[in-house]
């Protein structure tokens, strides 16, 4: 598989898991997906509304309309006005089109990049913090060309919060060494031991370029 992708989310300390306000979905075909939103307000309503609708349009969009177009930057308009005056979500999302991954930012939710001959790449720095639902939300364009073994990590704040780009680099090298699908786990984890106060996701992306035969 060219492509790994796994997610965790966990609820705030005391919280039921049907409270969580964080949402995250993982879709493989037609080609590897992912996002991570974090709501507000309604917020558990509002963060799974948005996963929801960006699952309807993944699964209809084809690989050459992603080739051909920008589809994640045209659904934020769609999904501002889906919750507009009702609840307020951010949405960092992404897919991996042949060596590059495409995809928006909107709000303080989190894209990292772990290249795999080292260091750790902030790629939503510049976001706008407007969230969906605002109906002033305009997303900032995600694209980076990946090589082999290079890991993105999509966080909302409750897990990047707590984590400093060093201590993030460190667990998500030294984690990916065994079994990848454990890195988003293992991140929230490492959240939780210094004092996140909100709930945390997690979906890592690793790259093999050399299963796709380069």
């Amino acid at each position: 598989m060219p492509v790994e992708c796994y997610g965790a989310t966990r609820p705030r300390d005391g919280r039921q898991p049907a409270q969580n306000q964080d949402a995250f979905l993982i879709v493989r075909e037609p080609m590897v997906s992912a996002a991570v939103c974090d709501g507000d307000g309604n917020a558990q309503q509002a963060a799974r509304r948005v996963t929801s609708l960006v699952e309807t349009q993944l699964r209809e969009l084809t690989l050459g309309q992603m080739l051909g177009g920008d589809p994640w930057h045209d659904w934020v308009r769609l999904l501002d006005s889906a919750l507009f005056e009702a609840a307020e979500s951010t949405l960092v999302g992404l897919s991996i089109v042949g060596a590059e991954a495409r995809g928006i930012a909107v709000g303080d939710s989190r894209v990292y990049l772990f290249p795999a001959d080292g260091g750790c790449v902030l790629l939503t720095e510049d976001a706008p913090k407007a969230r969906l639902g605002s109906g002033e939300a305009v997303g900032l364009p995600i694209r980076q060309h990946l090589a082999h073994r290079d890991v993105l990590v999509l966080l909302s704040d409750g897990a990047w919060t707590p984590l400093s780009p060093w201590r993030l680099d460190r667990t998500v090298r030294s984690s990916a060494l065994g079994h990848f699908s454990d890195v988003p786990q293992l991140i929230l984890d490492l959240a939780a031991e210094h004092g996140r106060s909100d709930d945390m996701t997690a979906v890592t992306v690793r790259f093999l370029a050399h299963a796709v035969g380069r």
